[in-house]
């Protein structure tokens, strides 16, 4: 690792070093993959660096390339000192609570599944409402702590790959190619075909549209 990089990795740990210096010795950073898109789940990801271990490279998972993204998708999930774990919400679920109750229930819900329990958590841009463990929201966090950036980058892949296994069930709509966003070819596709299953109804134009829901083959 250059002395640059090394450099850049050390501001990524500020936010994790102040929790520390308030006390904490377990911090999760949580971020989510799918707010936007017009189908498929809501993914979020709580990941717990220990201190002195860094990731190069690591960053906001938009930033990344797919290649850059599966490649530090492994390294963190195959640390061994690393916890992480990942949730989803469904889109059903999605249109009964709108989409931030949604993100809420899949944070909370990757919180919970954690092997170890932790007493700080840092949550890229929004006030996660837990009932014990103290949150820090931090604005553009995927880009300002290393933790964060790791759980956006496991939200991120494990998304992009359960969109390429539901393309295979409705592949006339492209989600393997843009992953349920309102693509150009995304919004023709549903003009032509109208919603399938894994559409949130509650969004628009899906809400505005008067015609079946296209089914799996065989139902």
């Amino acid at each position: 690792m250059d002395r640059k990089e090394r450099k850049r990795l050390n501001t990524l740990i500020k936010y994790e070093e102040e929790a520390r210096s308030e006390g904490f010795r377990c911090i999760a950073g949580l971020d989510e993959a799918g707010r936007g898109p017009l189908a498929g789940p809501v993914v979020a990801a709580a990941c717990i660096i220990p201190e002195g271990v860094f990731f190069p490279g690591i960053n906001d998972s938009k930033k990344l390339t797919p290649l850059q993204r599966e490649r530090l998708f492994a390294q963190i999930t195959g640390h061994e000192t690393v916890v992480y774990a990942i949730e989803w919400v469904s889109s059903l679920e999605i249109d009964r609570v709108n989409i931030f109750q949604a993100t809420v229930m899949a944070m909370l819900q990757a919180v919970a599944k954690l092997s170890s329990i932790p007493d700080c958590l840092l949550v890229d841009g929004m006030q996660l409402p837990h009932p014990i463990i103290p949150v820090k929201k931090i604005i553009e966090g995927d880009v300002k702590s290393q933790s964060i950036a790791a759980a956006s980058i496991l939200a991120k892949v494990t998304r992009d790959r359960l969109m390429e296994e539901l393309d295979t069930h409705w592949p006339q709509y492209g989600f393997k190619k843009h992953k349920g966003y309102g693509t150009a070819f995304h919004l023709e596709a549903l003009a032509t075909h109208g919603p399938c299953p894994i559409h949130r109804r509650s969004f628009e134009p899906i809400k505005s549209y008067k015609v079946p829901t296209v089914k799996l083959k065989g139902q």
